[in-house]
C-alpha cells in the first residue's frame, strides 16, 4: 500500500501517529466533554493565520472525515488590513494544508489605527463581530476558534494577579448579540508547546503577529516581552520546572471551584457574598 508523498498528507500522519496523545486524543476529548459538535452543525472554522488556528483548521477538518454524524465547515479567513506578505503568507499555508479557505476583508487595522484608546481591544471586538457576522451570512450556528489550555491557563492566573478576580474562559459560549450563534474552542485541552512542536516536527511556518502596530517586530516563542501575558507564560514555565503539574493542576481548578470556600462570587452580572448564606442559615438553626 503506497503512503500520499503530499504535505498535507504527512501532516495528517503526525496529528493521528506522534502526536496522537497530546493534540489528536485532547481534541476529540474536549469535542466530547464539552458537547462542542453536533449533528447538522455548520461551523465557520476561524483561521488568523497563526499556528493555533491553522492546526484547528487540520483537526476540524480531520474530524468530519472520520465523524459518526454529519456536520459542515467553513474555513473563514478574515483579512482585517494585512499586507500583502502576510496575505500571501496564510494563502500559502492553507493550500499546503489543503485547507479550503473563504477569505472576507474588512477595514478593522485603519479603524483601530485611528484610535488612541486600547487599539487592541477595540480590534479584537471588532474582529470577533466580523466573524460572527459573516458566519451567519453563510449559514452557520457555530464559530471555532483557536484558543488551547494554555491560554486558558494564562487567564485564569491573569485575572487572579491582574485583574483581582478568578475567572477562566468557557469552551463554548452562546452569542449575546447574534440570535443563535455559539463560539466553541475545540482546542480547549491542547497545551501550546505541544503545538509549536507539532510546527517544527513538520517544517511549518505561520504568521506569529500580522498586527499593523507590531508585525516589524514578530516576536519568536523563546523571546521575552513586557506583555502580562508574556510574563505569565514565563512564570508558568518557570514553575513547571518545580512542579510538571502545574498546568493541570490550574486547569483541573476551573472545573472543580468550591464556592462554599470562596468569600464571595459573581453569577449573572450579580455579585453574592458569603455572608448570605451564613446568616441564612444561622437565622434558620434559631
Amino acid at each position: 500500500m503506497s503512503v500520499s508523498k503530499e504535505p498535507y498528507s504527512q501532516v495528517e500522519r503526525s496529528i493521528v501517529k506522534k502526536y496522537r496523545k497530546t493534540l489528536w486524543g485532547p481534541f476529540i476529548g474536549a469535542v466530547k466533554r464539552y458537547e462542542l459538535i453536533e449533528k447538522g452543525d455548520k461551523i465557520a472554522v476561524c483561521i488568523s493565520g497563526g499556528k493555533d488556528s491553522m492546526l484547528l483548521a487540520k483537526l476540524m477538518q480531520m474530524l468530519q472525515r472520520y465523524s459518526d454524524f454529519p456536520f459542515e465547515l467553513v474555513f473563514l479567513v478574515m483579512d482585517p488590513g494585512y499586507n500583502e506578505v502576510n496575505r500571501k503568507k496564510i494563502e500559502d499555508n492553507a493550500s499546503l494544508l489543503d485547507v479550503p479557505i473563504t477569505v472576507f476583508e474588512t477595514n478593522i487595522f485603519d479603524v483601530a489605527y485611528k484610535t488612541d484608546h486600547s487599539p487592541c481591544y477595540l480590534c479584537a471586538k471588532m474582529r470577533r463581530g466580523h466573524l460572527y457576522s459573516q458566519a451567519q451570512k453563510l449559514g452557520c450556528n457555530k464559530i471555532a476558534l483557536g484558543h488551547h489550555m494554555s491560554d486558558v491557563i494564562e487567564t485564569t492566573v491573569m485575572a487572579m494577579f491582574y485583574g483581582s478576580q478568578l475567572q477562566g474562559m468557557m469552551p463554548k459560549l452562546r452569542s449575546k448579540n447574534f440570535a443563535g450563534m455559539e463560539l466553541i474552542r475545540p482546542m480547549y485541552c491542547i497545551l501550546e508547546r505541544d503545538i509549536i512542536s507539532w510546527a517544527r516536527y513538520n517544517g511549518l511556518s505561520f504568521l506569529q503577529c500580522a498586527c499593523r502596530f507590531t508585525e516589524s517586530c514578530q516576536i519568536d516563542e523563546n523571546e521575552s516581552s513586557t506583555s502580562k501575558r508574556q510574563e505569565t507564560k514565563l512564570l508558568i514555565e518557570r514553575l513547571r520546572k518545580t512542579n510538571p503539574n502545574i498546568e493541570i493542576s490550574i486547569f483541573n481548578s476551573i472545573h472543580s471551584v468550591c464556592l462554599d470556600t470562596m468569600v464571595g462570587y459573581k453569577t449573572n452580572n450579580e455579585f453574592h457574598s458569603f455572608l448570605q448564606t451564613y446568616n441564612k442559615s444561622k437565622s434558620e438553626s434559631d
